[in-house]
């Protein structure tokens, strides 16, 4: 059967809703065809491939890494990636995103900071803006260039992106809708990715982002020379936290025609630079490999905590970590705080008071977070940096301890919080800063905090 003929019967629309719609597996080798037999067997680039399709090779890591970290997936499509004109500077510029930190672009403060959630209403009663346009550098650390960082962004959107496909070569994302759902179109299929949902788009990847549920806003995190694992379990066993199982990864789907003035736009260095192509990228017709864009359901998370006393450290609740040279020290870990049963007796049962040596960036998806009586909503933001005290804030301490100890079994609910955590300083953006959505009254929900020492010791 001709190509052409073959694709009207196999292609929809539709973007896959049920987990029966995906590959599962986390860190596997797949493979996918949308047409039986476009998958060539037995070697990876034969003089003629099946239907006339080009092999193309898609690397995450050098070709000579170690076996167990090497990345890299099959593409094999209906023309090759290369065909486009020469990429040229993206006007008008983009000025909020960076890659590079340094004095120039970014700053450096040890103060507590909290912005609230941008307007989801001013975001639709604004011009047309799609997820590139809306996304903006939050604060970061390293560089693009070097290899070694890390960058966190935000993004408001309004709009679907229309004849335009985005690639990110300085590095992996993880993005976290908070509000609206994502459908994401990736060069190994699609992808549905709902409020409570992360999906994860490996490094070179060409994909693109529809609105189907109108303004949306979320959270996204950027790692340089790195890519995202399962943390080791060590005594918790072989099971427990996120489950390879419940990670989704797309089946092979194409779009074929002609499609004039299609523009690549490609992060590079931290700057956005456009190339035009008369085909749509997303022409995969059969692809192999262990480099593929995936996504989790958080609600899937199995969460570990003290059973009979004390707090639990929050790297309990790791669902992925990118680690760096030192073991068990992290270019950056993706934590949540997600529904889970308090049991632990004679405890403050809060998130303690902390001084940390790793830097923790915090957001919330949706409900209230257990350390914080209110000012942290859903689509909000905090950084707390090396080494800058916090903690519960007066009314979360002050409630806890009226409680007292007949505080019996509790379970939090209605409740999805998430950290990134860093070993590297953040450096913040100028208009992260200059934010009129900076919380400049943060500090003062501290500030309430008053001495209970009596000097007669404790009547525990």
């Amino acid at each position: 059967m001709e190509l052409e003929q073959q694709q009207q019967i196999t292609i929809t629309s539709d973007f896959p809703s049920d987990d029966h719609d995906y590959l599962s597996g986390f860190g596997n080798t797949f493979e996918s065809e949308s047409i039986s037999g476009s998958l060539p067997r037995g070697q990876n680039s034969p003089l003629l491939c099946p239907y006339g399709l080009y092999a193309e090779q898609l690397s995450g890591t050098s070709f000579t890494s170690p076996h167990k970290v090497n990345q890299r997936s099959w593409l094999y499509r209906i023309k090759p990636s290369v065909t486009h004109e020469p990429f040229q500077a993206r006007f008008p510029r983009h000025d909020k995103l960076v890659s590079e930190f340094d004095k120039s672009n970014s700053y450096t403060t040890p103060t507590q900071l909290r912005w609230k959630p941008k307007p989801v209403d001013t975001v639709e009663e604004s011009a047309p803006i799609d997820f590139v346009e809306g996304l903006y550098t939050v604060c970061g650390a390293g560089s693009s260039f070097l290899r070694h960082g890390f960058a966190i962004h935000m993004y408001t959107a309004n709009k679907s992106m229309d004849n335009c496909a985005f690639c990110n070569a300085d590095g992996d994302f993880l993005i976290i809708p908070q509000k609206g759902r994502l459908w994401i179109t990736t060069e190994c299929g699609k992808l549905q990715v709902s409020p409570g949902e992360i999906v994860v788009i490996p490094q070179g990847f060409r994909f693109a982002v529809d609105l189907p549920d109108g303004p949306s806003r979320g959270y996204v995190s950027e790692i340089f020379g790195a890519h995202f694992q399962l943390p080791d379990l060590g005594p918790i066993g072989a099971n427990g936290l996120a489950a390879p199982r419940d990670f989704l990864v797309p089946k092979a789907w194409f779009e074929d025609g002609s499609r004039p003035g299609y523009a690549i736009v490609q992060k590079f260095g931290g700057e956005l630079f456009v190339a035009k192509q008369d085909f749509s990228p997303f022409n995969v017709v059969a692809w192999h490999g262990n480099y593929v864009p995936y996504k989790y359901d958080l609600n899937k998370f199995c969460p570990y905590n003290t059973v009979l006393f004390d707090h639990s450290d929050p790297s309990i609740n790791t669902v992925l970590t990118a680690p760096t040279d030192k073991p068990g020290v992290a270019l950056l870990d993706f934590v949540i705080f997600p529904p889970r049963w308090l049991v632990s007796e004679h405890t403050f049962r809060p998130p303690y008071y902390h001084r940390n040596c790793m830097s923790e960036f915090m957001g919330l998806i949706n409900g209230g977070y257990e350390a914080k009586a209110d000012g942290f909503l859903p689509g909000g933001a905090s950084l707390h940096s090396c080494m800058t005290p916090h903690g519960p804030d007066t009314k979360t301490y002050e409630a806890t301890i009226e409680r007292g100890h007949d505080a019996g079994p509790f379970k939090i609910t209605n409740t999805m919080a998430f950290m990134f955590e860093s070993c590297l300083i953040p450096r913040i953006s100028s208009w992260a800063l200059k934010s009129p959505l900076m919380d400049n009254d943060y500090y003062q929900c501290w500030t309430g905090l008053k001495s209970h020492f009596s000097g007669e010791g404790s009547d525990s």
